[in-house]
This record gives C-alpha cells, sequence and structure tokens, in this order.
C-alpha cells in the first residue's frame, strides 16, 4: 500500500532553467524518513523549463499555466492539489540543506500549537547568514531576524515557509489580488492574528540567490538594488497588509502617517534622483490603490479582524519600534531601481 506523503513541497517556476535542477534535487535527496510528494507549478515559462522538468523528474506534479498567473495563484493551485500533511512553499531559486524536511517536521510534531515555520536564510553565493525569519516595523517593513535566541518572529519569507495544510485552508491561502511580493506577510500576520505560532528555527537552513527569481531585493556593491516593478508591489502589498492586520485603533493611527511618509518618500526619492517614474509607477499607484480599493479592503479586513483570537499587544510583541528603512539608507544610501 502507497503512503500517502507527509509533506507537500511546492515549488512555483517561471523561466528556472538556470536554478531549478539544483532546488528539485535538493527536495529528492532530503534525508530521513519523510514522505515527500514535489509539485511544480509553472508559469507559462518561455525558456523551456517545463519540457526540462518533464523529461528529467518524472515523480513530480507538473501543473502547467497557459499564461503567467503570478506567484500566488501559482501556490493556490499546488495547495489545492497538495495531498500531504503539511505543505512547504519553496522558491526555484532556494536550495535545501539535506536535513531540512526532517528537521521542520521534528519542530512541528513538538510544538503544542499549530505553527508557520522556516529555516536560517543563507545567500546562495556568498553563504552569509540572509535572516531567522523577520521583524516588522511600526510600517510592515521585515527586518531581517539575526538574534540566534529569539525564534517567535512576525514572518518568515515565502521562498521556505513550512504550514500545515489545515492551516494553510482555514486561513484562506494566498490573497490572489496581491500578484506577488508580501503574500508571506499576509500569510503570517493573519495567522498570528488567529493565535497561531510564527517560528524561524536555528538549526539546518536553505541557500538562496535571493531576488533571482523575481529581480532586485538585494545589497549589490552597499548599494540596495531594486525593479520598479518590485518595489511597487512591495509598497502596495505592504500597506495592504497594514490596513487588513494591524489591530485597531492603532490602525487609525498609524495609516495616515503612513500615508503621509509614502508620499515624501516618493517626492525625495523622485528629486533626488530626477526620474519622475519613481513616483508615477511606485508610490502614487500604491497610494491610489489604497484609496480605489477601501471599501474591499474594509470588508476583507472586518472578516479577518472578527477571527482574531489574540490581544494587539501579542501581535506587537514580534515588532521593532526602529524604522527599517532609514536604516537601510543611513546603511547603504538611496535604494538604485532599474
Amino acid at each position: 500500500m502507497i503512503q500517502p506523503p507527509l509533506v507537500s513541497v511546492c515549488i512555483a517556476n517561471y523561466n528556472g532553467m538556470a536554478v531549478i535542477d539544483d532546488c528539485i534535487r535538493s527536495v529528492i535527496v532530503q534525508s530521513g524518513e519523510v514522505n515527500v510528494e514535489i509539485l511544480v507549478h509553472d508559469d507559462a515559462s518561455s525558456d523551456g523549463s517545463s519540457a526540462h522538468i518533464r523529461e528529467h523528474y518524472p515523480q513530480v506534479k507538473l501543473i502547467e499555466s497557459p499564461k503567467n498567473v503570478g506567484f500566488c495563484i501559482a501556490n493556490n493551485r499546488m495547495a489545492a492539489a497538495a495531498q500531504g500533511q503539511y505543505i512547504l512553499l519553496l522558491n526555484n531559486d532556494a536550495v535545501l540543506y539535506p536535513d531540512a524536511l526532517e528537521t521542520l517536521f521534528l519542530e512541528a510534531r513538538q510544538l503544542d500549537t499549530l505553527a508557520i515555520l522556516s529555516l536560517p536564510q543563507y545567500d546562495a553565493g556568498s553563504g552569509e547568514l540572509i535572516d531567522r525569519g523577520c521583524l516588522l516595523d511600526p510600517f510592515f517593513n521585515p527586518v531581517p531576524n539575526l538574534d540566534p535566541q529569539r525564534r517567535d518572529v512576525a514572518m518568515v519569507i515565502g521562498a521556505c515557509l513550512w504550514i500545515p495544510t489545515a492551516m494553510w485552508h482555514e486561513l484562506g491561502g494566498l490573497p490572489e489580488w496581491f500578484e506577488s511580493i508580501a503574500e508571506d506577510m499576509y500569510l503570517c500576520c493573519r495567522a498570528r492574528l488567529a493565535g497561531y505560532a510564527v517560528r524561524a528555527l536555528t538549526t539546518s537552513g536553505y541557500r538562496h540567490w535571493q531576488g533571482s527569481s523575481f529581480g532586485g531585493n538585494r545589497v549589490t556593491n552597499n548599494q540596495l538594488v531594486s525593479t520598479f516593478r518590485r518595489r511597487a508591489l512591495s509598497e502596495r502589498n505592504k500597506s495592504f497588509v497594514m490596513v487588513l492586520t494591524c489591530p485597531a485603533p492603532f490602525l487609525q493611527v498609524i495609516v495616515p502617517i503612513h500615508i503621509v511618509s509614502l508620499l515624501l518618500e516618493g517626492i525625495f526619492l523622485t528629486l533626488l534622483r530626477r526620474d519622475m517614474r519613481i513616483f508615477r509607477v511606485v508610490y502614487l499607484p500604491a497610494l491610489a490603490e489604497m484609496v480605489n480599493r477601501r471599501q474591499f479592503l474594509i470588508g476583507v479586513r472586518s472578516s479577518i479582524q472578527k477571527k482574531r483570537t489574540i490581544r494587539w499587544q501579542n501581535f506587537f510583541a514580534a515588532f521593532t519600534f526602529k524604522p527599517q528603512k532609514a536604516s537601510l539608507l543611513l546603511k547603504h544610501g538611496v535604494p538604485h531601481l532599474s
């Protein structure tokens, strides 16, 4: 009798020919007795990676999309087809350590509550530790956690995110209207509001070619480099997460400050770089979307907040009050957008 899988590893792939082999092989060679199924959603790749997966990895359950639908829809489709007790979202540019799945499973089994988990994230090029999960600043910007003593965090990165399948379905998966970026923040904040843990482990890990799957979001030559599209989605979706999950009455204080700070930040960067695209492509759409979707956001927020089981003090326990953007500006200067 064939045993059902314990873990469904879900890999969203788009033009990942350069990285997909290392990713899939890292799952295949996992140590321990964890029964695994591998699902790959190919998002209308044009580089032949879908045919490559079909030919070389017959054990993979390949879902081929006729059009590009984005990270959220891709993972929701795989989760709907997953048969495992747990789901691991894994970027196609991430490579698991050999004991990663066993480490995650043992941690999940020892906890007395359902939890979202992740492993230490290491830069695939340099081997440098990137984070052990993230805290959030007051404006919902991720702050990498490097403290080995801290395990409870505000969020873990979606490049390697472990979640019980039952919790995934209870929370409704990823918000498809996000497209991509900050969907991991949304899922973790929702989980924490519902009383579930979000934890970063201190052992094992994964290597990540940070930014290769979507472009940008990394420090190059001591300067933060990103793309217009990534930054636009980031500013918009982080704002959505704030509006949807921030406990009242703090929302009424934080959102106006956030809107003013976004406006000033956009004007400052536009004037400094002398490039109107910064305001037109990144900041204006983020601000406009908050206004245009306000009724929709109010409805979604009401649904989420009705299920909140924790006090606001507990929600903000994984926050830091040091503004992350100011810290990055002082350390790396003005970000470069391409």
